[in-house]
């Protein structure tokens, strides 16, 4: 009888439990330069790679960073757009920024290297998301550092 006292509440508690949808695990996201192609204008066009590392689906809506190059002032990369990335996959989005002096001059001692030139850059800050199991959207910081190298046949043009 004590034995059915304890077990009764529990399997109910246990089934409880199991009528819930199961949570699926939310991690930020990384972010990183894809590509950097040369305007004529003088203008970069970015092409920021956003790589959901969640078990669910996100809604990214903007981003706001810095980016350094060259030891020289961080540059402001700021967008807004509608992305829906699936699980583990990832998503490009197109920014157009106007680079400080410094960073033209280091891009263009890279390019003067040809294929062996390369220039590290570091992206780091802020990007909006709503996680597929939530209403409301939220900020998820990132950082990363990587290099950029001018691409062989495609003028103005580094990945």
């Amino acid at each position: 009888m004590r034995f059915l006292r304890w077990i009764v509440p529990l399997s109910l508690a246990l089934a409880l439990i199991a009528c819930g949808p199961p949570r699926k695990s939310v991690f930020p996201p990384t972010l990183s330069i894809q590509q950097l192609v040369l305007q004529p204008d003088g203008a970069w066009r970015l092409t920021v790679r956003i790589q959901n590392n969640s078990y669910g689906g996100m809604d990214f809506t903007s981003l706001d960073a810095q980016l350094t190059m060259a030891d020289s002032v961080p540059l402001r990369v700021h967008g807004s757009f509608e992305r829906d990335i699936p699980a583990f996959a990832g998503d490009v989005v197109q920014i157009d920024v106007l680079p400080t002096a410094a960073m033209s001059k280091a891009l263009s001692a890279s390019a003067a290297k040809g294929s062996a030139g390369a220039l590290a850059y570091a992206l780091a800050g802020s990007v909006r998301a709503t996680p597929e199991q939530e209403k409301a959207p939220r900020d998820f910081d990132f950082s990363g550092k990587d290099w950029l190298s001018p691409v062989p046949g495609i003028a103005h043009t580094w990945r």
